[in-house]
């Protein structure tokens, strides 16, 4: 026998970790520093639960200078307002479409949906909807149909349109 073969042999010393081994760590080994928590990030529209966005919203009021300060919640406010006015003028255009027998919305299916709700007509009284054209007037239409039903005299017919 040799000296060799009859002494212990000693484990392999294991290797020193380096940083970039220590970062490359599964994450649910490392510890999350106080303060931090594990979830995604989230934007300000998924946590206010709305489509229309808040971020670009803030700074388009920030840019605007309508007002020295902006407050954190105003445009998720005003955010959740154009949000809910396009979906309840969607919704009217949508039926307006649906009773055509349309399944295309156009302009003209908005201007009518607007022009036949009382509050959005006064909220869009000022507003000119691009190949909109004109809303029937339901007065006018009524007046035409009562002609045809009835002989007029000389009378009613120099006062009609």
């Amino acid at each position: 026998m040799s000296t060799a073969e009859s002494a212990p042999t000693k484990p392999a010393a294991k290797p020193k970790a380096t940083p970039a081994a220590s970062t490359t760590a599964p994450a649910e080994k490392r510890k999350i520093p106080k303060g931090k928590s594990s979830k995604p990030a989230q934007s300000r529209s998924a946590k206010a639960h709305i489509v229309f966005p808040v971020s670009r919203i803030e700074r388009l009021l920030r840019e605007g200078r309508y007002a020295p300060r902006v407050e954190s919640n105003a445009p998720v406010y005003l955010a959740a307002v154009l949000e809910y006015l396009v979906i309840e003028t969607l919704e009217l255009a949508y039926n307006t479409c649906h009773n055509y027998g349309k399944t295309r919305i156009t302009p003209q299916h908005i201007n009518w949906a607007v022009g036949n709700d009382l509050e959005l007509n006064q909220l869009f009284q000022n507003v000119t909807i691009a190949n909109g054209g004109v809303i029937p007037n339901s007065a006018h239409l009524q007046t035409k149909s009562s002609k045809k039903g009835k002989k007029s005299t000389k009378a009613e017919a120099s006062q009609g349109f």
